[in-house]
């Protein structure tokens, strides 16, 4: 196991390489935050739709946090396969590689982008980016995202990672951070699983303390190189435990802005029956935390479901992800955010009356928009 990344000094010991798969707003704002070329740490991205402008100019980021700047990432690829191809990082270019010249190991695999197991299998897609030194970053919303990383690499480290941050790309290559920074990190092993036996550790101590060693050198890049300070360290239950709070939000807001017709946050609590559903969805997941998570209270001291709809209340002309994946005709995570919860819940011998209902209906809209016939994949 690697003792540390950073040597006292603030330089890597050794180069450490990172590779954000998905170039979103969300993938570009903590890109640049681990990105340190001075103290031996690259980091690079793996862009699709804004991959010439950031290729051409970097990333230009407007942030509330930190002001205004530019960044350039190590290398910029078009691909999967463009990264695999690469040597060292510090070129957009990967044409030039010499067949002798081995390849990147990446440290860190960090995953951004949407999570639609019911479309994909994204672990298959950066297969090929993963070695023996890999660490697997997922900073994606809703719950058992991990399982599908775990089964393909069941002796890899994975990162699971919960993100509190209000950022959007205005245009190709253009990054504004509005609020907050905050992302909770915690290592995983299965405790996500439907698997029954999952609160026992898969692949041992080992697996586990590998895990929670690549979770402390990552929050040690954000917070004491990236001046990210609320970049939290919790134990794995402690991070499922924050996936599920913030599931009082997304299951209950996403899925009911677009069922509703498409009104935004503040429009649906201001709202009596819909606040009333909304709180009903919250308190579902709340009620049964303790049982899914094997903790009594798990949520104390967390925001309840009162005080998320006041705060909602201020939260004019802010639609949520769903709805606007809606409103463009894009596919919804609906499997992460409601079918997955389902299921794990019940594999616990815990039913989700609430969000069953929003799952069977918000599947079978999106199943009817885009013409197709017949049960639709979303097991993990």
């Amino acid at each position: 196991m690697s003792k540390t990344v950073t040597s006292q000094s603030g330089e890597a010991s050794r180069p450490v390489n990172i590779v954000f798969v998905g170039a979103g707003a969300v993938g570009c704002f903590y890109a640049s935050r681990l990105h340190h070329p001075q103290q031996n740490i690259h980091t690079s991205l793996i862009a699709r739709s804004n991959y010439k402008a950031i290729a051409a100019g970097g990333v230009k980021l407007q942030t509330h946090t930190f002001g205004d700047y530019t960044f350039v990432p190590a290398s910029v690829f078009p691909s999967v396969a463009a990264a695999v191809a690469s040597t060292t990082p510090g070129s957009s270019e990967v044409l030039d590689r010499q067949p002798s010249a081995p390849r990147t190991e990446w440290d860190y695999v960090v995953v951004t982008t949407k999570a639609l197991p019911d479309r994909t299998d994204d672990s298959e897609l950066v297969a090929p980016l993963i070695s023996s030194g890999t660490a697997i970053v997922l900073v994606q919303n809703g719950v058992g995202v991990e399982e599908q990383y775990r089964r393909r690499f069941p002796d890899t480290p994975i990162v699971s990672a919960v993100t509190v941050i209000s950022a959007e790309q205005i245009s190709p290559g253009v990054v504004r951070q509005n609020r907050w920074t905050r992302i909770h990190m915690g290592p995983y092993t299965n405790s996500a699983s439907f698997d029954t036996g999952s609160r026992k550790e898969r692949g041992g101590g080992d697996l586990h303390g590998r895990g929670t060693e690549k979770t402390r050198q990552l929050a040690d890049i954000f917070t004491r190189l990236g001046g990210v300070r609320d970049a939290e360290v919790t134990n794995e239950i402690g991070l499922q435990t924050i996936r599920w709070h913030k599931l009082c939000i997304n299951a209950a807001m996403n899925p009911s802005a677009v069922l509703c017709g498409g009104l935004g946050n503040a429009d649906m609590v201001l709202d009596p029956e819909l606040r009333a559903h909304l709180a009903g969805v919250m308190k579902e997941i709340w009620d049964a935390a303790p049982l899914i998570l094997g903790r009594e209270d798990p949520f104390r001291g967390l925001a309840d479901a009162e005080k998320i709809l006041k705060s909602t209340e201020r939260n004019v002309g802010s639609k949520p992800s769903m709805l606007l994946d809606w409103e463009a005709g894009r596919p919804l995570e609906i499997e992460v955010i409601l079918g997955n919860p389902v299921r794990i819940a019940r594999v616990r011998g815990v039913d989700l009356p609430r969000m069953q209902s929003l799952y069977a209906l918000l599947r079978s809209a999106q199943r009817l928009r885009e013409g197709k016939k017949g049960e639709v994949k979303g097991r993990l």
